[in-house]
């Protein structure tokens, strides 16, 4: 296995150097460019891809990933992944390959970090509740590739030498990488496209393939990230039984010619699609698998959808969170009808239950202060982000922040308000 990798391998490595997104490419001015100029330091010593890697680390979004679900709400469990890990094994892998490939580091670090910044909290299944509420209020479809974009162009913010906040205006092609990395198809093979366009023309997850090289590398670490990491957080969850692994591990070597798995862990498995991807990849037929690689993967997926993603004990904490979210979602919505009763707004409305309830409505007010414009309330000067709730003429704008704000919470933060709601 070693000697016929590694005969490979020889023969594949900086294959994509004359195509990494590096200030030789052609593109490489639109794939820096920002919907904003940055400031600049005099001193600063980063590309613009090694700011926007710290920009997106220094975010509040980063932090609250350690709190947001993978797949398995456990947090209790230090030694269950998070979205926060997952993000930095995605990291890891898109770092491997595309260091191998001779790709620019600095964007898939970047990209890969970020792309599930907007990620609904409670994994897949917050993601649909959210979802089923925005289509119920007739609003478009919410799906977390494209809610992370709005999240690093609209939401998310840092603060100035002034203590001023301004959203984060990452540069292109790092805003393409998060909202192209659909790690949910099932593909053998990744090519860039070409055209530069507007990112808001998407539509629905994976209806472009990203702008640049590096950004199909990071769409398909985030598949060889999750898969045999799911599989042993079910083990240690006891979700899944030895037993049911073991029968998965003889079904791959039955595919397997050249490579024999001795382990079904997320170490085995990720070098076994890296070393893959790194020997099957050239600028002519995109970031690939092998089609014995691509077997593999997608008896994996298969999998895990049956033994994991889709059993009884994830569809009743399903049930749980639905509760949750649409507990949440009416308790905040019913002020926007009384504000609208009273001629008030909302922020006056609602701070009238301060006392009763502290942390969930200080929250939503710290919010709606700093991102709505509505009569009767001023918003304070340190706020230089944009405004994206427009209380006085767009009759949703209810309905978008308190989406807008559920999906940004963590679980845990999640629960302390549902906690703080049913409690006397």
């Amino acid at each position: 296995t070693y000697n016929y990798y590694m005969g490979v391998l020889n023969m594949t490595k900086n294959l994509f150097k004359e195509v990494a997104m590096n200030e030789t490419n052609p593109n490489y001015s639109k794939a820096i460019s920002r919907l904003e100029p940055l400031y600049q330091r005099s001193n600063d010593l980063r590309s613009e891809f090694g700011r926007d890697y710290t920009r997106i680390i220094f975010s509040q979004a980063y932090r609250r990933l350690k709190h947001k679900t993978q797949v398995f709400f456990a947090v209790k469990d230090d030694h269950v992944c998070t979205r926060s890990e997952h993000v930095n094994l995605v990291e890891s892998v898109s770092y491997t390959i595309a260091n191998y490939l001779g790709l620019n580091t600095e964007l898939t670090k970047a990209i890969a970090v970020g792309h599930d910044l907007g990620h609904a909290p409670f994994g897949h299944g917050g993601e649909r509740i959210i979802n089923e509420l925005a289509k119920i209020h007739g609003l478009d479809s919410f799906w977390h590739e494209r809610n992370s974009l709005h999240l690093i162009d609209e939401i998310e913010t840092l603060e100035d030498n002034e203590h001023h906040r301004h959203n984060l205006n990452l540069t292109y092609a790092i805003r393409d990488g998060i909202i192209s990395h659909c790690g949910e198809m099932n593909q053998m093979s990744i090519k860039k496209r070409d055209e530069y366009i507007d990112l808001q023309n998407y539509t629905s997850p994976g209806q472009y393939s990203p702008y640049t090289w590096e950004g199909c590398v990071v769409k398909m670490a985030d598949k060889i990230a999750y898969l045999a990491r799911d599989i042993e957080d079910a083990l240690r969850l006891k979700v899944l039984k030895e037993n049911k692994v073991e029968v998965l591990k003889a079904s791959l070597n039955n595919i397997t010619s050249e490579y024999h798995f001795t382990a079904i862990n997320n170490g085995t498995v990720v070098n076994y699609f890296i070393q893959d991807v790194c020997s099957h990849s050239n600028p002519s037929d995109g970031i690939s698998l092998s089609k014995e690689a691509f077997e593999i993967m997608k008896t994996i997926m298969k999998f895990n959808y049956q033994n994991i993603y889709l059993i009884d004990r994830v569809q009743i904490h399903t049930n749980y969170v639905k509760l949750i979210l649409n507990s949440i979602f009416d308790f905040f919505i019913k002020y926007d009808l009384m504000a609208r009763d009273s001629n008030t707004n909302i922020i006056d409305e609602i701070s009238k239950d301060k006392d009763q309830f502290p942390h969930a409505i200080n929250g939503f007010i710290h919010w709606l202060e700093k991102y709505s414009v509505m009569n009767g309330a001023k918003r304070d000067s340190l706020y230089q982000n944009k405004v994206i709730y427009d209380f006085i003429n767009d009759d949703k704008a209810i309905i978008k922040s308190i989406l807008d704000y559920l999906s940004g919470m963590s679980d845990a933060y999640i629960i302390q308000i549902f906690n703080e709601l049913i409690s006397f």
